[in-house]
């Protein structure tokens, strides 16, 4: 049985010279330890939707085949008692991988979409075939960003007063669109893309309106270090992971954490924050 997390995280100061010596202060919120199978974001963004997928009785939502939503969504549907479905892009591959395979013993049934239907999954035609083969379901997003994820992850702004910018790595673009929201006056968000392309802050935008009816909080979206789009990596990356594993004793998550932590430290070195900044990381899992 998965048990409700418990929030909120610790916050944590991390000594590194790479920002002490440009006059910052580095911390790190461990949102990663809140829950080892509801993680970080994960949780803030279905907290807000667990209540409407109980009153439906089953949820259905969508990711890729190694997607850390799929495995959050099917172990909250376990702890919460709704059913759930997860609608996967490509094909089926057997045996399942280890994310797929969590997800089918959290009770979850697995569908699959072609990449092209895929793309177009939340236009009506493809969710009125979802429902016929499916029947009835609350519908969450790619990545769980909705207006409902934004209230959780609004709640995380409020967690962290007193820093002047509060980091959080971005691939559907919830977590910043909510964290900014929730910050107080004086504080910035700034969101590290782990997608090419440049569009995040316009998703990020959409999310808000949806929300709240327009922008909300000082916010912006760093776009040059997704090493390549989505789980990308390079030998660059993987010695930025092994060098942090080896001065703060922690890994990084190499999808998300990691990239966020290379561009705060990069942006660092170039002097892009004004010496006495305090910097939040946000540790998403």
């Amino acid at each position: 049985m998965v048990e409700s997390p418990v929030v909120e995280s610790p916050v944590l100061e991390l000594e590194d010279d790479r920002a002490a010596r440009r006059g910052l202060r580095l911390f790190l919120k461990r949102d990663d330890l809140v829950h080892p199978e509801l993680p970080g974001n994960k949780w803030r963004k279905l907290k807000h939707n667990i209540a409407p997928a109980r009153e439906h009785g089953t949820l259905l939502t969508f990711g890729g085949a190694y997607s850390n939503h799929i495995r959050a969504t099917a172990a909250a549907g376990r702890a919460f008692g709704f059913a759930t479905i997860g609608i996967i892009r490509g094909e089926e591959h057997r045996p399942l991988n280890a994310s797929l395979s969590y997800a089918e013993r959290m009770g979850m049934r697995l569908g699959y979409l072609d990449r092209a239907s895929y793309r177009r999954k939340h236009e009506p035609e493809v969710v009125a075939a979802l429902r016929e083969r499916w029947g009835d379901f609350y519908l969450l997003p790619e990545g769980g960003s909705n207006a409902p994820a934004l209230r959780g992850c609004a709640e995380l702004g409020a967690e962290v007063p007193g820093f002047d910018v509060v980091c959080c790595p971005c691939g559907t673009g919830g977590t910043l669109a909510g964290l900014a929201a929730g910050l107080g006056p004086g504080q910035r968000a700034l969101g590290f893309s782990v997608l090419k392309g440049g569009f995040l802050g316009a998703e990020v935008e959409r999310l808000q309106r949806e929300a709240y009816g327009g922008r909300r909080g000082d916010w912006g979206v760093e776009h040059g270090f997704h090493f390549g789009g989505y789980a990308r990596r390079t030998d660059e990356l993987d010695a930025f992971i092994d060098d942090f594993a080896r001065r703060h004793g922690i890994v990084l998550e190499r999808i998300y954490v990691a990239k966020m932590m290379f561009g705060i430290l990069s942006l660092a070195e170039r002097g892009a924050f004004a010496e006495g900044t305090r910097v939040l990381a946000v540790i998403t899992g």
